[in-house]
């Protein structure tokens, strides 16, 4: 029985003499490596000067890597423009929202929408495809790197602004129906004409949120049509799989759009960079999970970008150790690699892939760990993977299907980032405290995007915070078996960020008007009649459905009518207990730092937690150790321990 399920690393030997990659191709076969990144750096390695392409030191690095038994992913490199483009594009560069232009002298100093810079990358992934589009060593591409990371979706240039006023022309065709559309009645904020619309920075105070709504949307259009620029090249010459590895919580564009494009969704997994970086996580909890990562994080995105893969997804780049970029860079528990690895696996990935193979003693990101260190020596790590390799043939299915599914809208982030009506309410937030509980419990979940056609036989589908309903979202709803929770904050706008008509939570199905809503300070808790409360966020309802909970106050907390719920607040962890409860989800929490995952026929248990702890499965108790794993294998209706 063989896994699908394989291990890859990222290289870049234009770093390394062209003596040492034999070693390094050979050492990555002996630790079980099947795949391996290069390329998506070397722009300025492959042509030095606008024309003048040198691609032997590529030719090489290929025919090595291949030769010794790695399959190749190919990387474009529009990340890294190097200077004499700037030079032939001095106004490629983002601008940020204080009107500052990026500068050269790292990486991804371009905008988006500027059409000769995408043309010109369009051009270097082409040439790079008519040479490789069909080396047997090349089994994959993939397209830039980490679209979004470091702010950079957003570019407040004037080709932007000259895009997006083609945008808004093509969308609303008069400009009367613009300023219909935006109300821009309010504040005299009425535009002439198309010319006159400016981008929604450098305002007094806050732009009209509905403008603000467009340029989110404007720009994530703009990188799906980057994207799809690169792909149209390299299709010219290669039919293999095309990637893009997205990273973690980098919202500002919609992944669900950019994905239709490709054929496999890859993410930079990095759980130690990512408890400091972009965790909001208070920091009893960031010091307990400092060496393991928040036990939730990587498994939400795992499951995020199974479904931007439509089902097939990697890992591009798996950290080994302490990275670079956080505020603190600490080293993960000795086993945490392996146990991100087989989480991963667990949750489908086909491809888990470490960055970097070796430490680079130069650059940005000298203090980034690889598998080895700057002087070629294996790090500890190394065995790590070693087991996982060795181990991947005991194992048979990577498949995954959930009884659960919550509904994800990237609009919806844009919207509460533009209008929160409270500082602490972030959509990201909302939805990824939901997947923890629900995880915490044992169960698992299927990440679903807002425009999905069905919703098939899921048990319980959750619909947190969604911005404005939109007609497949609304007919997927109709015809779902399961039992639909909806809210807070759910349907509370348009398409045009007003208020509908109807008013929120516009939902046909239920006769429910929200009222009033309030945002409430850290610490403020609307106490239930029940056990818990809620926090950030209440709303006030009027309604003749059934009331199933109430506040301590007497407003409707949950409401009912048939297989619909609607939840008027953002829970704490014991309001949470209580609504699972209400919805029949009543498996008992598990131990903090102690998560499971079902896949196939298999059951892996995982231990983030900095103690031993102890579970039971078929009535019998089983100690798991720190940064431990177990898998169980179901046979014939029994789980049976695996020895891996």
């Amino acid at each position: 029985m063989t896994s699908s399920a394989q291990l890859g690393v990222c290289y870049y030997p234009e770093h390394w003499p062209e003596s040492r990659w034999e070693t390094d191709a050979r050492l990555m076969i002996e630790a079980g490596i099947k795949w391996v990144r290069i390329g998506e750096f070397a722009w300025n390695r492959l042509e030095p000067s606008p024309g003048q392409f040198e691609w032997t030191w590529l030719d090489k690095a290929i025919q090595i890597l291949g030769e010794a038994g790695l399959k190749v992913v190919l990387g474009t490199p529009s990340a890294t423009p190097p200077y004499w483009m700037l030079s032939r594009f001095p106004d490629m560069l983002a601008v940020t929202r204080e009107g500052s232009p990026r500068k050269f002298g790292s990486r991804r100093h371009y905008s988006f929408s500027h059409v000769d810079y995408r043309k010109a990358a369009a051009d270097m992934a082409g040439a790079m495809a008519e040479r490789y589009g069909r080396n047997p060593h090349i089994h994959a591409w993939q397209v830039d790197n980490e679209y979004g990371c470091h702010d950079t979706t957003l570019s407040y240039d004037r080709s932007a602004l000259m895009n997006f006023r083609i945008w808004l022309k093509e969308k609303y065709e008069t400009i009367d129906a613009l300023n219909e559309a935006w109300g821009n009645v309010f504040w005299s904020m009425d535009y002439p004409n198309f010319e006159a619309v400016d981008l929604p920075n450098l305002t007094v105070t806050e732009a009209n949120p509905a403008h603000e709504m467009d340029f989110r949307r404007f720009a994530s259009d703009e990188v799906v049509v980057w994207n799809q620029a690169q792909i149209k090249a390299l299709r010219q010459y290669s039919e293999l799989p095309i990637i893009h590895n997205y990273m973690g919580r980098i919202l500002e564009f919609d992944h669900f759009a950019l994905g239709q494009d490709l054929e496999i969704a890859s993410w930079d997994s990095y759980p130690l960079g990512f408890l400091e970086d972009r965790s909001d996580q208070d920091e009893t909890f960031k010091a307990a999970y400092s060496r393991q990562g928040d036990p939730d994080f990587q498994a939400f995105h795992h499951d995020l970008y199974r479904a931007v893969g439509k089902g097939r997804w990697w890992i591009m780049e798996q950290q080994p150790g302490p990275v670079n970029w956080a505020p603190f860079n600490p080293a993960p528990l000795p086993g945490m690699v392996k146990l991100w690895t087989w989480e991963a696996i667990a949750h489908g990935a086909e491809v888990v892939s470490y960055f970097r193979w070796r430490q680079a003693p130069f650059a940005q990101e000298q203090s980034h760990a690889g598998l080895l260190s700057t002087d070629a020596h294996s790090m500890p790590v190394m065995e790590e993977v070693k087991s996982v390799a060795s181990a991947l043939g005991s194992i048979d299915s990577n498949s995954v299907r959930s009884d659960i599914a919550i509904v994800f809208d990237y609009s919806s982030q844009w919207a509460w980032e533009i209008q929160p009506q409270g500082q602490s309410f972030d959509y990201f937030r909302l939805v990824y405290g939901l997947y923890s509980q629900l995880r915490r419990r044992g169960y698992g979940v299927d990440i679903v995007p807002s425009k999905v056609k069905e919703l098939g036989d899921y048990s319980h589908i959750f619909i947190p915070g969604l911005f404005a309903w939109n007609s497949s979202l609304r007919d997927a709803v109709r015809h779902a078996n399961g039992k639909i929770i909806i809210g807070p904050r759910s349907g509370s706008k348009t398409e045009n960020f007003s208020i509908p008509d109807e008013l929120p939570p516009h939902l046909p199905e239920m006769d429910i008007q929200i009222r009033a809503v309030e945002s409430l300070r850290a610490g403020a808790l609307i106490p239930l009649e029940a056990i818990g409360a809620a926090h950030h966020w209440r709303e006030y309802t009027e309604t003749s459905e059934d009331i199933i909970l109430k506040f301590a106050d007497k407003n409707p907390a949950l409401i009912g009518k048939d297989n619909y719920y609607y939840s008027t607040a953002w829970w704490d962890e014991e309001g949470y207990q209580t609504l699972f409860e209400q919805l029949d989800l009543t498996q008992a929490k598990l131990p903090n730092g102690l998560r499971y995952q079902d896949f196939g026929s298999y059951r892996l248990y995982l231990n983030y937690g900095a103690q031993v702890e102890t579970f039971e499965i078929e009535q019998t108790q089983y100690d798991i150790g720190v940064a431990g794993i177990r898998v169980f294998e179901k046979r014939d209706g029994e789980y049976h321990l695996m020895p891996l």
